[in-house]
Order: structure tokens, then C-alpha cells, then sequence
């Protein structure tokens, strides 16, 4: 399926509807039906079809329904799982979030709405610390390095935004999260010895949180598999058919759609787990980096 642009007119194709018409979109192929036949269960236009196929519309809970009937979609969990992800689009759609006005990229904003409203974010991270688990001073180091001088009065409102988006992990339904980190991310020295032992202190309070799963990739494990470079897993349901893959950036953020490219990345993280160590090791690998930061 093409990748569709930003938006047309009034409607805004968002990376949630992209990934429900991707679904609907392959379970139509799978029926043998063209977009004609599948409007006809709507009794509307194939221009329908198209535009929810390319993520253009929010989706009516019936019409995910009557689809699902035509292509002969039959398990209540799927069914179930696509009616969700419609709702989340449309809740999506319909924030008005404090990213909204305090961001000027709206792919980060697109990000960040979205984080709102997952459930479960695995990350890979090759040399930072995670962002949700950044300190202020963390960040500040790394803001300065990214931005031009004169352009560094936009460093504390990279931070705030950082520091708002961390909120997620606390609270009555917090974001359940695990991350891998490579062990260079735990050495490279950001900011100076203070910042970083800082920053492990801090890290090593939020592994022991029970929402929250740390690994550490040591050095010994050698040759991995994730050495493209870091990435992020967005899960909003249970099914990881329906996980949306990101690369997250300091001020930008790009997207990996599909089911086939989703459950790729789903084994390589999952394999990447299974050569670091265990959160107990890491735990104790991060205290013993941070002890070691000297003045």
C-alpha cells in the first residue's frame, strides 16, 4: 500500500487509522474482494473503502463491523482488538493534549498523542538513556549539543516537553514499559561524571518500579543484532499485529508501519532480550557505572 501524505484537505491521516485500514486492507485481499464489492457492505461509495483504507477518516465502530462480516473476519478477539484501535484513533483525533500547542513538529506530536494513549512501549537505545527515563540535567546536556546557538533558547522547552511525556510512567494506569540498552549508553559520559552518576542513580530507582523492565546489553555479549540503531515499540492492544514501530529522535520522529515490518521488529527486540541480561544483573551492572562515576 502506498504511503499515503499528511494529510488531504480537512482529513488527517494518522498513523493509528493507517495501521486499522492496514488490517482491513489485508483481510479484503484475503476475501478476494475488490474495493467496490467491500463498499457494497456499507452501502457507500469504494471511495470509502479507500480513504479508510489509507487511514484518511476516523472509523464508526459499524462500519469495522460490517467489514469484518464481509471479509469473513470471525474471531470476536480480532474484531475486538480493531474495534479498540478505531476508538483510540478517534480519542486520538479528538485530544487537544498539551502537545498540541507546545510543539511546533507535528510528527512529535503525532508521537506523543499516541504515547498518551498506549499501553506498553518497548526501546532499544544503542548510546542514550531512554528519553522517558532521562533526568532534566540529562536532557539539557544533550539539548545543547543538538541545537544551534542561536537557536538555544528552545533547550528548556525541549526538556519541559520531555519531562511532561515522562508522567505517563506513574499514575492509575501507567505505561508499562522495557527497555534494552547497550552498556555504552550507561558509559558514554553526557553532561560530566555528576550528571551521569546522577542519571544512573535515577535510572536504577525506576527499574525497581513494576511497571518498568530494565536490560543491559554488556559488551561481552559482542556482535547484536540491533546495530541499525535505536527504535521504539508502541503497543495498543494485546495483538502484536497491531504494534506501531518508531524511530525516535531528540526533535523528530519517523515511522515503521505494517504488520509484517511490526512483528520484525517484535523478534528482534525479543532476541536482543535474550542476549542481555537478566534486570537483576542489570541492575546491579548500572549501580556498580554509576559508583564508578568520579568528579
Amino acid at each position: 500500500m502506498p504511503k499515503p501524505r499528511a494529510d488531504m484537505g480537512n482529513r488527517v491521516s494518522t498513523v493509528l487509522a493507517r495501521q486499522l485500514g492496514s488490517q482491513l486492507l489485508g483481510f479484503r485481499e484475503t476475501a478476494g474482494l475488490n474495493q467496490t464489492q467491500a463498499a457494497q457492505a456499507l452501502s457507500a461509495q469504494a471511495s470509502k473503502i479507500a480513504k479508510m483504507e489509507h487511514g484518511w477518516v476516523p472509523f464508526r465502530d459499524p462500519d469495522v463491523v460490517a467489514l469484518c462480516s464481509a471479509y469473513g473476519v470471525g474471531s470476536p478477539d480480532t474484531v475486538d482488538a480493531l474495534l479498540r484501535l478505531a476508538k483510540l484513533d478517534r480519542e486520538r483525533r479528538r485530544a487537544k493534549g498539551w502537545w498540541a500547542t507546545s510543539l511546533t513538529q507535528g510528527s512529535l506530536r503525532e508521537y506523543i498523542a499516541m504515547e498518551d494513549v498506549a499501553l506498553r512501549l518497548r526501546t532499544w537505545q544503542l548510546a542514550l538513556i531512554p528519553g522517558l527515563f532521562q533526568t532534566p540535567e540529562y536532557m539539557r546536556a544533550l539539548s545543547v549539543a543538538a541545537v544551534s546557538p542561536d537557536r538555544i533558547d528552545e533547550v528548556e522547552r525541549l526538556v519541559d516537553v520531555r519531562v511532561r511525556r515522562q508522567r505517563r510512567l506513574h499514575g492509575d494506569n501507567p505505561l508499562r514499559v522495557h527497555a534494552v540498552i547497550w552498556e555504552a549508553a550507561l558509559r558514554q559520559m553526557i553532561g560530566g561524571p555528576q550528571v551521569m552518576r546522577q542519571q544512573l542513580e535515577h535510572l536504577c530507582s525506576l527499574a525497581e518500579m513494576p511497571n518498568i523492565d530494565v536490560q543491559v546489553l554488556p559488551f561481552r555479549a559482542g556482535v547484536h543484532l540491533c546495530g541499525g540503531g535505536p527504535f521504539n515499540i508502541l503497543s495498543f492492544v494485546e495483538s502484536g499485529a497491531l504494534d506501531v514501530v518508531h524511530m525516535d529522535g531528540l526533535r523528530s520522529t519517523s515511522w515503521v508501519e505494517g504488520a509484517e515490518e511490526s512483528a520484525a521488529y517484535t523478534e528482534l527486540f525479543a532476541r536482543t532480550c535474550a542476549t542481555s541480561l537478566s534486570p537483576y544483573d542489570s541492575l546491579r551492572v548500572m549501580e556498580s557505572v554509576a559508583k564508578g562515576m568520579n568528579e
